[in-house]
Parts: structure tokens; C-alpha cells; sequence
């Protein structure tokens, strides 16, 4: 009762007021208050900061203002060009993937299928892999000395290069993207709504036809809008396999590292930054309306899986078939390491591995060591500000909350040109170093963290810190052994995601390498330009490796903290 009178207090309480009491509560912790501040500077340098340099390089010139040039280069045939194809693979992918990503989900959740776990493992691979894997593959099977064109039917001078290959290779690439998150989707709906429609008489497609389908719709809607963005977004693909298909972000690239042409490529990047800005802000708005799913909260959760054989074979050839092409493609790639020379020499040897130890380690080891420093600084700050935000009340919430999703919302093509335009001179100087890689992986990671720190504190009692507080214990005591431990499965998938896009990441990461800071997806890129496909073909068995073990480990520990904390209780 007295909580809610105090609440009925607060509101009486005129916002000069309210802001005073907040500024008086705050003093109570001054650690609190700067741990505040210093989040607020470093989301405005390594958030804010560079995405408003390249608003501003691309605004203005010599003289000021100058929205001539910018109209020039939005009008001209190039650009033109890269937007309407970026818009066109970007629509396809996303309706190839959502159609594929459902016909997974319905199968894994709704039907008595048979490998439904090694479907959905497979179907991961995409996700824990590096971004043109499958494109590399593509190349090998089906290019002029490919397995397929010229060493089964002699087909000289194939194109494998163009638009068909990119649709196909992002479908497979982004799927997973959709599968999960309709997944999670058709989880949540109540099968016992399907089974009254079944009871009532109601065939199996009028069942899916007005109930499933409906239901499901805000999370199809999501899956097409994130797909979409993925695949606007996308740099490695387009890079190793678009050829005369340009595209936005391989222009921007182009520009700066071709033509020497910053602003240009700040131009071609902004291009992308408005339908992929508008594209997010709509998704997030779908996700929130995902509660008026059937979740009612009565325990009339049954699950009568589907049996008919006329639906579970289809389903279950054609989850067989897209995972069959996966494994095809990952095989060719695991094969063609281990290849002497691709379509020329197909002895088996170990010379791209040796190469790849010898001249090519560093960019191993780097890789390693930066995603390991960042991992658990991008999976902790995500924690901190979820509590922030969730748990705590200051000035300017709204706006670090808004500030520490801008560069997961932003492409990474963005971000890319915006840390070279902020730290390029001195006093802010860390182009060439380690430092702004570890910075650039941190902050283009750390938005996944606090989705799910912020979720997970969502379904737990304010109570239970607030008699933490009562009994008087400080901020850092309740969240270090109240909020954090209650926000582990949230911190454990933090440094999974945070780890895997290390390791992984080449759209924002390419612009920022230097000779003394290489990592592996930016070598297996200029492999592949420069037609050593074996080594770049050996740097993705390696990276694949890398990351696997890595899931591995994380998850022995998730499961030796769940044993341990199963034998206190």
C-alpha cells in the first residue's frame, strides 16, 4: 500500500522537482553517477560521433554547405544504378528467405518431422560462419574451373557472377535470420487454438490457411524487414561474387579505397543508412505488437504434433533439400582446402594450411586476441546499461538507450567510414591500431547484450533489488549479486554473438585494418581477388573451427554453472 502511495506522491511532484530529487538520489552513489557520465561520452564518441561525421562530410564542402554535389551524385547513373539493384536483391532475398525461414519453422514446431535437431543445427551454419563462405563455395563448384560447369560438363567461359548467384547465396546465407525468429514466433502461439479449429472440423490447410498464417503474420512482416536490412547491408557477398551487379556498399568500398573518393563513399553509404534506418525502426515497432499472440496464461499449452504423412514428407524433402545444399557448399569449401590448385591440380595436400601458418598467422592470432579482449567488454557493458535502463531513473535514459542502438541499426558500411572520419586525427588519433577495432567490435556488438539484458530483467520483480536496497545494499552490490546473476543466460548469449561477429565481421572491420592489425575475413577477401581460392578456402576451415570451439566452451561452462548451482539447491 505505502508503494502505492508513493507513487501516487511522485506523480503530484511538478518535473523541476522530480529532476531535483533525481540529482539529490544520484549524489547518494557518486560512483553511480560517474559510471553515468562516462557511458554517455563513450556512446557520444564511438556511437554518435563518427555516424555524425559522415552526415557531415557528406553535407558539406570546402566552402559549407553544399547540397549541389549531393544532388549531382544521387542523380547520377552509377548510383542510381547500386540503389535500384541494392533495393531489388534486398527485396527478393528477403521474400526467399521469409518463405524458406517459415517452411523450416512450421516444420520444427508444428510437425512430428524426424532430424528436426540436425536440420536446425545445420541450419546455424550460415550464422556461425564468415559472410561469404557459400559465395566462395559458389564460385568453386560452379565457376570457370568449377566442379560442376567444367569438370562434370565442360562448360567453358561460365558466368557464375551476377544477380541469380547473389539471390541464391543470400537466401542461404540470411534464412537462418528468418527461421529463428518465426520460430520463436510459432512457439509462442497456443496450439490448443489449432486444435479447437481442428475439433470444429476444419481441414488441416483451413486450420493453417485462417489460423496459423494470421497469427503469424507480425512475425512474418519481421522476418521480411530484417532479411531486407541483412541483405542491403551486405558487403562480403556482393564484393566476392557480384561482378557487374553493383551494389551500395561495394560502391562506397570502391570509392574510397579505389578512387580515393571519401565523401563519394560517405554519399554511397548515407544511400543505404535511410531505407535500412526506416526498414529497423519499422521492425522494432512489429516486434513490440508480438503480445497480442495467444498467450493467455491458462495451462491449455497441447501439443498434438502433425502426422498426416502427405504434409510431413514434403516438408521434411524439402528442409532435406536446403540442408543437403548447405552442406554442399560448406563441403566443397572444407574440400577445396585441402585442394593443390582448384580446377587445375586437384591433388590433396596440406600446402594451404602451411601457407596460411607461415605467411598468413598473424591475422589469426589477431583476430583471436581482439575478439577476445572485446567478447566480455561488449557482453558486461551490455549487461551494465540493460540495468541502467531497466532498473535505474536519470537524466537522458531515453536518449542512451536510443544512442547505444545506433550502430546495430546503422550498416556497417557506416560505421566503417564513420570511425575513419573521427579518429583520423589527433587528438582522437587511432586509425592503424588495435584500439579502434576492439572500440568498432564493442559498440556494433553491444546492442544484442542489452536486447537481451534489458528483456530478461523485464520478467523480474523490482522487488527483489529493491529489498537489496532496503536491507542497504549500493547499486554495484544488488546488480553485481542480484541483477547480474539473474541476467546470465542473457550474458552467456552476449559473449556467444559478441564472439561469432568478431570473429566474423567485415563490413564496418575492412575500412580499419591496417598492415599491423589484419584479420582473417579481410585475408580471405584479398585471397579471393587474388584467385588463391585453396588458401582462402583453408582461412574459412580455420575460422569455422575457431568459432565452433569457441560455442563449445561457452556452452560446457553454461552447463558446469547449471550443474553447480543444481547442486546448492
Amino acid at each position: 500500500m505505502a508503494s502505492y502511495e508513493t507513487a501516487a506522491n511522485l506523480n503530484r511532484i511538478s518535473p523541476a522537482s522530480k529532476l531535483s530529487l533525481r540529482i539529490k538520489q544520484m549524489r547518494k552513489e557518486p560512483w553511480l553517477l560517474a559510471l553515468i557520465v562516462l557511458i554517455f561520452v563513450s556512446l557520444f564518441l564511438f556511437a554518435v560521433y563518427p555516424i555524425y561525421q559522415v552526415f557531415k562530410i557528406t553535407l558539406a564542402g570546402d566552402e559549407g554547405l553544399d547540397l549541389a554535389a549531393v544532388a549531382a551524385t544521387f542523380s547520377s547513373s552509377s548510383f542510381l544504378k547500386a540503389f535500384w539493384n541494392s533495393m531489388q536483391l534486398g527485396v527478393i532475398a528477403a521474400l526467399t528467405s521469409s518463405v524458406i525461414g517459415f517452411i523450416f519453422a512450421y516444420a520444427n514446431t508444428r510437425t512430428s518431422m524426424k532430424g528436426k535437431a540436425f536440420f536446425h543445427l545445420i541450419a546455424m551454419l550460415p550464422i556461425i560462419s564468415p559472410p561469404f563462405v557459400i559465395a566462395l563455395s559458389v564460385i568453386l563448384l560452379f565457376g570457370r574451373n568449377g566442379v560442376v560447369t567444367y569438370g562434370l560438363f565442360g562448360w567453358q567461359g561460365t558466368n557464375v557472377y551476377g544477380l541469380t548467384s547473389l539471390i541464391v547465396i543470400q537466401t542461404l546465407s540470411f534464412f537462418p535470420i528468418a527461421y529463428l525468429n518465426l520460430k520463436g514466433v510459432l512457439e509462442s502461439i497456443d496450439t490448443a487454438v489449432e486444435n479447437a479449429a481442428l475439433n470444429l472440423g476444419a481441414s488441416r490447410w483451413k486450420v493453417f490457411r485462417t489460423v496459423t498464417l494470421p497469427l503469424a503474420i507480425p512475425g512474418v512482416f519481421s522476418s521480411l524487414l530484417l532479411v531486407f536490412i541483412k541483405s542491403i547491408e551486405d558487403f562480403g557477398n556482393p564484393m566476392v561474387i557480384a561482378g557487374d551487379y553493383s551494389t551500395l556498399a561495394v560502391e562506397a568500398y570502391m570509392q574510397i579505397t579505389g578512387m580515393y573518393d571519401l565523401r563519394g563513399g560517405a554519399m554511397m553509404a548515407i544511400a543505404i543508412l535511410f531505407p535500412s534506418m526506416t526498414t529497423y525502426f519499422i521492425q522494432k515497432y512489429w516486434i513490440s505488437k508480438k503480445s497480442y499472440v495467444t498467450v493467455t496464461g491458462k495451462p491449455s499449452h497441447t501439443e498434438m504434433p502433425i502426422r498426416e504423412r502427405y504434409i510431413v514428407w514434403p516438408l521434411f524433402a524439402f528442409c532435406g533439400l536446403i540442408t543437403g545444399a548447405i552442406l554442399v557448399f560448406y563441403g566443397t569449401v572444407f574440400w577445396g582446402a585441402f585442394v593443390k590448385i582448384w580446377g587445375v591440380n586437384n591433388t590433396l595436400t596440406l600446402d594451404n594450411f602451411k601457407y596460411v601458418f607461415s605467411r598468413g598467422f598473424d591475422s589469426i592470432t589477431n583476430s583471436l586476441l581482439l575478439s577476445v579482449i572485446s567478447t566480455p567488454i561488449t557482453a558486461m557493458l551490455g549487461m551494465v546499461i540493460a540495468f541502467l535502463i531497466i532498473r535505474k531513473k536519470f537524466i537522458g535514459k531515453k536518449w542512451m538507450e536510443i544512442s547505444s542502438m545506433l550502430t546495430f541499426a546503422v550498416p556497417g558500411t557506416v560505421v566503417g567510414i564513420g570511425y575513419i572520419l573521427a579518429f583520423n586525427e589527433k587528438p582522437l588519433l587511432l586509425t592503424g591500431t588495435a584500439a579502434i577495432i576492439i572500440i568498432c567490435l564493442t559498440f556494433r556488438n553491444m546492442p544484442v547484450g542489452i536486447e537481451g539484458g534489458t528483456n530478461s530483467l523485464r520478467q523480474v520483480d523490482p522487488a527483489i533489488e529493491e529489498a537489496s536496497a532496503v536491507l542497504g545494499a549500493n547499486s554495484y552490490t544488488t546488480f553485481r549479486k542480484i541483477s547480474l546473476p539473474l541476467m546470465r543466460p542473457a550474458l552467456f548469449s552476449a559473449l556467444v554473438y559478441s564472439f561469432v561477429k568478431s570473429m566474423t565481421s567485415i563490413s564496418a572491420i575492412i575500412f580499419l585494418v591496417s598492415v599491423n592489425w589484419n584479420l582473417m575475413t579481410v585475408t580471405v577477401l584479398s585471397q579471393v581477388e587474388g584467385s588463391r581460392l585453396g588458401v582462402a578456402a583453408a582461412y574459412c576451415v580455420i575460422l569455422i573451427v575457431i568459432v565452433m570451439a569457441a560455442l563449445g566452451f561457452l556452452q560446457l561452462m553454461v552447463n558446469q554453472l547449471g550443474a553447480k548451482k543444481r547442486r546448492a539447491s
